[in-house]
């Protein structure tokens, strides 16, 4: 009984440290590959959504600012926390013609489940292969990396963030988003 005990705790702590390294360091060592340019369009996908209205395309917010967050996995404390500060912005989001949408490799009901935990009232879009997250430089093999972009109403990247700290991200992509939207 005390090596199981002892075992569990060891991979609890080792998921532990996996995504501790994988939101703070990773980013930092472009480990997800080759970042998407600024000023070039934003790679085009489709994925399917916890909305429950099927799949969702970026094409679909054609005329509104969308940003982009990529994070490594539903329920773990800095996804949670990163996801609470979106929600708390939406407000300043949305008078700014601003769609928010999270993207990870969790499935839809996974992220439906989050999402009603939570209270998030945008959607999480499901990159189970991580398709979506390499276009994006943001994939690690098996998660995707704490990564976010701005998208303009035109299709057009322009801004992207790595390193994320997830208590602070929301109010600094609000704060580009302004800039962007003032000099644009």
């Amino acid at each position: 009984m005390t090596l199981r005990r002892d075992f569990l705790r060891f991979l609890l702590i080792s998921a532990l440290v996996f995504f501790s390294v994988i939101s703070f360091t990773a980013p930092a060592l472009a480990l997800g590959g080759k970042l998407p340019e600024i000023g070039q369009p934003a790679p085009a996908f489709t994925l399917p959504s916890s909305t429950g209205d099927g799949s969702i395309s970026l094409a679909d917010y054609r005329g509104k600012w969308v940003v982009l967050y990529f994070y490594p996995k539903d329920f773990t404390s800095g996804c949670t926390l990163e996801a609470r500060r979106f929600q708390q912005d939406l407000p300043k989001y949305l008078e700014k013609n601003t769609q928010i949408i999270g993207v990870s490799a969790d499935s839809v009901d996974s992220h439906t489940e989050f999402c009603d935990s939570e209270g998030l009232k945008f959607p999480l879009l499901s990159d189970r292969g991580g398709k979506v997250s390499q276009a994006y430089g943001s994939w690690l093999g098996i998660v995707s990396l704490r990564h976010s972009f701005l998208i303009d109403p035109e299709g057009i990247l322009q801004e992207r963030f790595t390193g994320v700290n997830p208590a602070i991200h929301s109010q600094e992509v609000l704060a580009r988003l302004e800039a962007l939207q003032l000099n644009g």
